[in-house]
């Protein structure tokens, strides 16, 4: 089985300034990203895998290769993927597209690993390959339970005030839908259904559920702050966590 396992990470950012090269308790934030795919193809050595890098930071490029004793492959991103409109999608298409030239290799599964995602483990890692792999879904994606309800506790704004986002009768949240929060850490995408240019929700779709850590994506400066005492406590309180975190010295150039 062959699979690409794509990091995407555009220069610069929205809402906290070079979040994407930024240290996050020691180690620069997509290590922990590499880390995970690396601990996973030394538990899987007969799975062939590849990993690439699709971005236009020169900064990020840099720390890749100066830092990091791990065969990354680099994509250097067109600046018409380098958009604030432009989907993700279409960038690790991108990925797939040029990465069947340099290795003339058909792609079981395209696997995207959020550059700004450290608190995954091995484990998700597999669960989401394996679930691909035992599914006939187009994408698996990962999820955690929601803290929130739209048929219940979420409401908007109207002109005539509040109300439920999702009307509803419910009276209790065990009444309402199951909901789930996607955190945007794990894709899984069949090589057919991402060469179709189609959107995650024009196919079918499966998730594999991961440990809750309130979603927090990073948008604001407190938000990385908040990830960190998160992060703190699981790398030194949870093994899974922690094996991430402690391996990836183990991939640095000394």
């Amino acid at each position: 089985m062959n699979i690409l396992f794509t990091i995407c990470g555009r220069a610069g950012s929205k809402g906290i300034k070079n979040k994407n090269i930024m240290n996050f308790l020691g180690y620069p934030l997509p290590f922990y990203t590499v880390s995970a795919i690396e601990l996973y193809k030394k538990k899987n050595p007969d799975i062939h895998c590849d990993t690439v890098l699709n971005t236009d930071s020169l900064e990020l490029v840099r720390i890749f290769k100066d830092q990091l004793n791990v065969e990354v492959e680099i994509i250097e991103r067109d600046p018409s993927l380098g958009l604030d409109n432009t989907g993700k999608s279409v960038v690790i298409l991108n990925c797939l597209e040029v990465m069947k030239m340099r290795k003339s290799t058909n792609y079981d599964m395209v696997v995207d690993m959020d550059i700004t995602a450290p608190l995954r483990t091995v484990k998700d890692v597999n669960d989401l390959i394996q679930k691909k792999l035992n599914s006939d879904a187009d994408v698996i994606f990962s999820v955690t339970d929601a803290r929130r309800n739209p048929y219940f506790n979420m409401v908007k704004k109207t002109e005539d005030g509040y109300e439920r986002v999702i009307k509803s009768s419910y009276n209790a949240r065990q009444q309402a839908p199951v909901i789930f929060d996607m955190n945007a850490s794990l894709y899984a995408y069949s090589q057919a259904f991402l060469e179709t240019g189609k959107g995650i929700f024009e196919g079918k779709c499966d998730v594999i559920k991961m440990f809750d850590t309130a979603v927090l994506d990073l948008d604001h400066e407190t938000d990385l702050e908040l990830m960190e005492i998160i992060a703190e406590y699981l790398f030194f309180n949870k093994p899974k966590f922690h094996e991430v975190r402690d391996n990836i010295r183990k991939l640095l150039i000394t």
